[in-house]
């Protein structure tokens, strides 16, 4: 199962949003710096509102909702990629995550320590990449007199490497995560064997006090964090309020829906969050759907259909026959399998077919 890691300084609501993420208490939220130590797992569903009107037309008896894994990982200061705060263990949690949410802090309160004494988000968000930075740095180097010596002995995954190490080593060098430099495809190949921390797919979750969040648009840090973010990490930028969040985790689906609307919110920021990181790893949706049960299952981008078939079984992938499907907005249109089948659109496909986010799906195989 793909993780993504839950990052940023001390006190700027990591942990909160963990527990709300996760709808438990497993990580201490505390105002004091590194009351994360060691890294908090948990499992989250990912919000479909796709679920609801398949099941409806199955009479399924269970809905069961697409899940991923976030890390909580321990804040991170400036100095720690010489061994500052917890910056060995940070550095070693977050090489193990396939993506990053960086939490900004974008509200004001005296009672909430800043490690920085201020609020400044793009500081911030620099203090963090540049530990990155400097970290992806010290690791190639470290890895480049290795590269050398075996490329001239011909090995050719690490000549590969090496072409890479020459080319991102002067961009890192001016400062700049390794994921905004543009490689080759090939390259990009050798570049996961290299593990750098600042190649990581990224989301900016910017955290306002609650009061905030109907307006967060207006939101002067917001929109510094939207800004730096589009311009030097490519990135996108999330909105949350992690003490909202929190509130919420406690509530069941029609108290929270009230809750949001007292505040003038249409949906929670976790949600949005939660399908940001998904897309961002790279992951897609199919259904299977009947009177038992409709279930969402994951997939990666580009994954063919006897692929996804076996994430549900290795039997169907190794004796997959065929894939009958129908696009979920086709479904819904028509109202049941036998509708869209007379109009058509019930499909029969092979093992090239690319499975589309969406798709409902019968699979076909023999063992």
């Amino acid at each position: 199962m793909l993780r993504a890691g839950i990052v940023g300084l001390p006190n700027v609501g990591k942990s909160t949003l963990f527990n709300a993420l996760t709808r438990t208490r497993n990580a201490e939220s505390a105002n004091y710096p590194f009351c994360t130590i060691d890294p908090n797992l948990g499992v989250v569903t990912v919000p479909d509102k796709r679920l609801a009107p398949l099941a409806k037309i199955e009479n399924s008896e269970e809905i069961i909702p697409a899940v991923f894994e976030f890390v909580d990982i321990a804040g991170l200061v400036a100095g720690a990629s010489q061994g500052e705060g917890m910056g060995n263990q940070f550095l070693s949690h977050i090489r193990e995550v396939d993506a990053v949410v960086q939490v900004i802090r974008c509200f004001e309160d005296e009672d909430i320590h800043h490690v920085a004494g201020s609020v400044d988000p793009v500081r911030d968000i620099e203090t963090i990449t540049t530990e990155l930075i400097l970290a992806d740095l010290d690791s190639l180097r470290r890895q480049l007199h290795k590269l050398e010596k075996d490329a001239k002995r011909g090995d050719a995954d690490a000549a590969a490497k090496l072409v890479v190490v020459q080319k991102l080593e002067p961009h890192l060098d001016a400062g700049k995560p390794a994921i905004t430099f543009e490689l080759e495809p090939e390259e990009q190949i050798a570049a996961r064997g290299l593990f750098l921390l600042s190649a990581k797919p990224t989301i900016l979750a910017a955290n306002v006090k609650d009061s905030d969040l109907a307006e967060a648009d207006a939101n002067p840090f917001v929109q510094q964090v939207r800004d730096y973010g589009r311009e030097h990490h490519g990135c996108d930028t999330a909105i949350i309020s992690a003490q909202i969040e929190s509130e919420l985790a406690d509530l069941d689906e029609a108290e929270a829906a009230d809750f949001l609307a007292d505040l003038g919110v249409a949906e929670s920021g976790v949600g949005q969050l939660i399908r940001a990181a998904y897309h961002l790893l790279g992951l897609r949706t199919y259904f299977t759907c009947g009177p038992k049960e409709t279930r969402a299952w994951t997939i990666r981008v580009g994954d063919t259909a006897p692929q996804a078939a076996g994430v549900i079984h290795t039997d169907f992938e190794r004796g997959f026959i065929k894939a009958e499907t129908v696009g979920y907005d086709d479904l819904i249109s028509h109202g049941s399998i036998l509708a869209a089948k007379e109009k058509g659109l019930y499909r029969q496909e092979g093992k090239e077919y690319i499975v589309q986010d969406g798709d409902v799906i019968l699979f076909k195989f023999n063992v």
